[in-house]
């Protein structure tokens, strides 16, 4: 099914003059429609004060498209707007999340934020997620004593993942952040550019999400010593880093949550959701994750605001983050009838752009972060639900046990079109410019592996990682994945990195991810251009990734098909996941998407003009 006839509107570049404009400002926004479609006439429909105000907008014809433009007044910090097409006695309205033919709500309106952007340096990233005590030991490690909540594990040891075994928080690999140093090489190798760790705290587990304290960072790991060289070295690269921080609960033998419960009149008391009886506030129920009272303005200073805080104490040397990643933020400052989370989420911002020039703050959020996402708070969201889910649908085994956290059930496997209007839905509510920011994950320490959700299939695997480097957003892959490590879950995707077992390592699918990254940077339609759905069905999707200096057709095929004729111009094959790929040849109607003999994606440059 072709969809390039569609009318369409993005936040891109084509579409949008200034994706970051100043309140008061007036943004030129576009909309392409096809000459074939009898479209009269074109109005802007934008909220003044939440009031509807309609626009028109001029058409202009331009070889195969017909632009229609108009002026947004940004008059609000987010600035909602839709378009409303004319056709005879007809009406259709163009939103975030497509066409539709009658009146919704404003959930799924483009939005425009009067607040500046992410940094350019975290859009044209690559991201390489570190779980510190499975990547790597350095020999430092190996004459550290074990603490007494840990249980020491062999690097070849299975990780205890089945049901809720009291282990598996417990078990201890010993991988510490020297480890991590000694292997930039290979990151280098996969093409990523920021490393960003799980939590480098002192905590009573494996995971160190139960932190004891922000003040320092985890012997076990090298303390500050180490974490300091690896900022050195990994800044010496020209890369970035980035840390991870659970601003919604601390462990319960964090020094805070001692003394709070040490002394009822103790000003730690009102740090956390105490009640009456010593009962407390905690997460999900885990009483050894009490919850942190955000409502409280003493533990926001501390937390969050201002340079000496825990924020801000990571964003200085020696340390020098880059920015965060906040752990659990869609509950950070939530708990019942309370809910400062977008204060919070503003002052950490605020205190890294205090600190740094360029920082850049993403929040975890596993469902809907509407709302969360397209202010001044966080620059974008861990995007499970807009990206993984979805892509997992499209190419998991139906035999595969692997689940999205916290449902009941596998996703359903689902055929391209269904996908596609998946994708468009997340895309519409989040925002453009908050899914370009967000990271396309394909898994994480928290979920099961992508090679397991395919049921093992390498070339299916290799296609996942295509759209994870060619749709909207930044790709995040989780150490090991490069070279098809598995797991059925979170813990069971905690596994160590077989460093002294290359022969274990699928060197082909690693290959195709620095391929990935080095086609990434070469063309900026895949990180700063829009998004044109090209053509779906059961099992392809095909889109183009526009940009004024140039557009991109990405073809990705999970099974054999034939091939399809698209209405682009001539085009460069630039990528392919498997051998063979071939340059698109313009005829009378367009070119012919070649055949494929099984799953791949492919990429070519198109001729633009």
């Amino acid at each position: 099914m072709s969809l390039l006839h569609l009318p369409h509107h993005d936040g891109s570049p084509l579409y949008l003059s200034d994706e970051a404009p100043s309140l008061g400002d007036r943004v030129t926004v576009r909309i392409r429609t096809s000459p074939g479609d009898p479209v009269d006439a074109v109005w802007l429909r934008t909220t003044y004060d939440a009031e509807p105000v309609f626009h028109p907008a001029t058409a202009t014809a331009e070889g195969d498209a017909v632009w229609w433009e108009a002026a947004l007044p940004v008059h609000n910090p987010v600035t909602h707007y839709r378009f409303l097409l004319v056709r005879g006695s007809e009406q259709e309205w163009l939103t975030g999340a497509g066409l539709v033919g009658h009146d919704v709500p404003d959930a799924d309106d483009f939005r425009l934020a009067a607040f500046p952007s992410a940094p350019d340096w975290g859009r044209d990233a690559v991201v390489y997620q570190v779980f510190p005590d499975r990547f790597a030991r350095s020999a430092a490690a190996d004459e550290r004593e074990v603490p007494d909540w840990a249980l020491a594990a062999e690097w070849d040891d299975e990780v205890c993942f089945e049901g809720h075994d009291p282990r598996t928080p417990m078990q201890l690999f010993g991988g510490d952040l020297d480890g991590i140093t000694e292997h930039l090489d290979h990151v280098e190798q996969v093409g990523a550019d920021v490393i960003y760790t799980t939590p480098v705290f002192p905590g009573e587990s494996n995971h160190r999400y139960n932190a004891t304290t922000f003040t320092e960072v985890d012997p076990l790991l090298g303390g500050d010593e180490a974490y300091a060289r690896l900022s050195s070295a990994v800044h010496a690269r020209g890369w970035r880093i980035l840390g991870d921080l659970t601003t919604n609960h601390t462990g319960d033998t964090h020094e805070w949550f001692l003394s709070a419960v040490d002394g009822v009149d103790d000003p730690h008391r009102a740090f956390y959701y105490f009640e009456e009886d010593g009962t407390y506030a905690c997460w999900m129920g885990h009483g050894t994750l009490p919850k942190i009272n955000h409502a409280n303005l003493d533990v926001r200073h501390a937390m969050v605001e201002g340079p000496h805080s825990v924020v801000g104490r990571w964003l200085r040397p020696p340390y020098d983050v880059d920015g965060w990643r906040i752990d659990v933020a869609n509950m950070t400052g939530r708990l019942g009838d309370i809910d400062v989370a977008h204060e919070v989420a503003r002052a950490v911002r605020a205190t890294a752009a205090e600190l740094r020039e360029d920082p850049w703050i993403i929040g975890e959020h596993n469902h809907d972060a509407t709302g969360d996402v397209d202010g001044d708070g966080w620059h974008g969201t861990m995007n499970y639900s807009g990206f993984s889910w979805p892509v997992w649908s499209w190419l998991r085994d139906p035999s595969s046990p692997a689940r999205p956290f916290g449902r009941p059930v596998p996703v359903p496997r689902r055929d391209g079109a269904t996908v596609v209007e998946t994708l468009r839905a997340w895309q519409g509510t989040l925002g453009w410019r908050a899914t370009a920011s967000s990271w396309n994950i394909l898994g994480s320490h928290d979920s099961a592996r992508i090679r397991t959700l395919v049921g093992g299939n390498a070339a299916v695997h290799r296609v996942a990682a295509g759209l994870q480097f060619t749709l909207p957003g930044v790709p995040m892959l989780f150490a090991g994945d490069e070279i098809g490590l598995e797991g059925v879950n979170g813990e069971d995707a905690r596994r160590t990195m077989p460093w002294h077992r290359p022969d274990e390592w699928d060197r082909t699918t690693l290959a195709a991810y620095a391929d990935l990254a080095r086609v990434r940077r070469a063309h900026v339609a895949l990180r700063r251009g829009g998004l044109r759905w090209a053509h779906a069905d059961v099992d392809t999707i095909a889109f183009v990734r526009e940009h004024p200096e140039g557009d991109v057709l990405v073809a990705a095929r999970r099974a054999a098909v034939p091939a399809f004729a698209l209405p682009v111009p001539s085009g460069r094959h630039v990528l392919g996941s498997e051998p063979g790929g071939q340059d698109l040849v313009r005829g009378t109607h367009g070119v012919e998407v070649p055949a494929s003999d099984g799953p791949r994606v492919d990429v070519w440059a198109l001729e633009n003009g």
